[in-house]
């Protein structure tokens, strides 16, 4: 697993990425929610209350890393990250930035 800090506007997130053989598992983390690649079931996490959103990539086939989250089109938001003001559009950063 491969640990990074990634920089926000107000805060610092927690960039994780996990590799699974053919694909990665990639997601930055707030104090507050979660931005992470397609193999998040961010309804799942619903469940909890915990704001979370899935983005699809921007260029090329698949989420390879923080840079494809930053960079990634927001695809999946659950209720609690909709609270948030996150919409299907947005950037991974944009996300992001209101968690």
């Amino acid at each position: 697993m491969e640990f990074t800090e990634v920089r926000l506007s107000r805060k610092v997130a927690d960039g994780f990425i996990i590799p699974l053989g053919p694909a990665n598992l990639v997601a930055i983390k707030t104090d507050v929610g979660l931005v992470g690649c397609g193999a998040f079931d961010v309804a799942a996490l619903d469940s909890f209350s915990y704001p979370a959103v899935k983005v699809r990539p921007s260029l090329g086939p698949s989420i390879v890393d923080t840079d494809d989250i930053l960079k990634g089109i927001v695809k999946e938001v659950n209720r609690s990250a909709l609270g948030r003001g996150i919409k299907t559009g947005m950037t991974g950063r944009q996300a992001l930035e209101l968690l």
